[in-house]
């Protein structure tokens, strides 16, 4: 049985053969070379290219065009299947991270940061949309949890190979990026060997979709976007800029990181199935906001660190944002409104690492401020959610509500 020669309905596969299984198995794959690349990407840019806050936001502003290209993946599906797309796309991302060492300069660095960016994002597109077809609405907040600690446990092996081989072994950057590439490739393989085509639930529509009762969702992803921005650009890079961390420190930080997500991300799953989308992104943006003050003002390496790893917990609760989706869209909306919704994501992602990289060389502190604030509009929003959000009850204006008269 291959993905070319057998078809099968998601609901009928069972065991390991079934398509929760492999959207973890695809959750690795991508991993074991993201984690790598994300790795070694600050230390490669300063150690190795002499990038400053500038250089790195151009790099940085670079990766995200794909994703706020996104949307393109709806003219896509013309061509093939969500399924197949999401394989070409670990192909990309494999190749991209593999060969980034052979290309040690400024405008290498770019392009093979702009092919990996593109396997990336479109993976994350194809990945999002057969996740919320796939997955039961009643267990999808659990079944995603499960997913993202399978890829933590992928960044765990990535993290953790660099953390304890990079001095023993006197690794160069050039043989890890393309050992992390081409783990990815192999494991890539044996999912078009061993799982069937699934087909996809309800067909889905190939063109692209803006409904105006989606709007809180697009306004969360957008908020999204933009802030994610502020703790994957600037905060990795202040701890290798600032506190002077080396690539196996870096990977130490990681490891913490990846072993939380492992842990924690399958019981934030359960709450949000227990508490409700609501309560849970509350919980995540009020966090958020204190941690971005703090580092605003830290001064302190290992703080910085405690921060970082703090900071990258509140990821898994992004899974609310999800399945907040599921439970108000039309099925059939799902794929192109994933598409449209990554390009949301990465709008304020374009100019947000070369605008706050200028603004880096003035005042860190006021980089990190501006996340606090971003923050602090997400929560906002967050309160709008319907605590049973559902088609025709995707917003809950609280604010408007009269007050209950008392019984007399």
């Amino acid at each position: 049985m291959t993905y070319f020669t057998q078809t099968a309905h998601p609901n009928e596969a069972t065991g390991w053969r079934s398509p929760a299984v492999l959207l973890m198995i695809m959750a690795g794959a991508m991993q074991l070379s993201f984690a790598a690349w994300w790795n070694l990407m600050n230390n490669f840019a300063v150690q190795e290219l002499d990038f400053t806050g500038r250089e790195i936001g151009i790099q940085q502003s670079i990766r995200e065009i794909p994703g706020f290209l996104s949307f393109l993946a709806i003219y896509l599906l013309l061509m093939m299947r969500e399924q197949t797309l999401a394989y070409v796309s670990l192909l990309l991302l494999g190749i991209g991270v593999a060969v980034t060492g052979y290309f040690p300069t400024a405008i290498g660095f770019y392009v093979t940061t702009l092919i990996m960016s593109i396997g990336f994002h479109y993976y994350e597109t194809m990945a999002q949309s057969l996740s919320l077809q796939w997955l039961p609405k009643a267990t999808a907040a659990a079944s995603l949890g499960k997913i993202i600690s399978v890829g933590a446990f992928a960044q765990l092996i990535a993290y953790g190979v660099i953390f304890v081989a990079w001095k023993m072994f006197d690794l160069s950057f050039t043989v890890v990026f393309a050992i992390a590439g081409g783990l990815s490739l192999v494991v890539l393989a044996f999912l078009i060997m061993a799982y069937p085509h699934f087909r996809e639930g309800v067909p889905q529509h190939k063109k692209l979709i803006l409904r105006r009762r989606y709007w809180l969702y697009y306004a969360l992803t957008f908020m999204g976007g933009a802030r994610r921005q502020i703790f994957t650009v600037f905060a990795g890079f202040l701890m290798v800029e600032r506190f002077g961390y080396d690539v196996h420190e870096v990977a130490g930080l990681f490891l913490l990181n990846g072993a939380f997500n492992m842990v924690l991300a399958p019981k934030i799953g359960r709450l949000i199935v227990r508490f409700g989308e609501r309560k849970a992104l509350i919980l995540e943006y009020v966090g958020l906001i204190l941690v971005f003050v703090s580092y605003a003002f830290v001064t302190n390496a290992t703080l910085a660190a405690s921060l970082y790893v703090i900071d990258h917990a509140f990821f898994a609760i992004a899974i609310a944002m999800k399945t907040y989706f599921q439970k108000i869209a039309d099925p059939a909306d799902i794929a192109p409104t994933a598409g449209v919704a990554f390009t949301i994501n990465h709008i304020a992602a374009v100019f947000i690492p070369v605008l706050f990289g200028l603004i880096w060389l003035v005042s860190p502190a006021a980089v990190f401020l501006a996340g606090a604030g971003m923050a602090a509009v997400s929560l906002l929003l967050a309160t709008l959610i319907p605590s049973n959000p559902e088609e025709g009850k995707e917003v809950d204006f609280w604010f408007r509500k009269p007050a209950v008269q008392p019984a007399e």
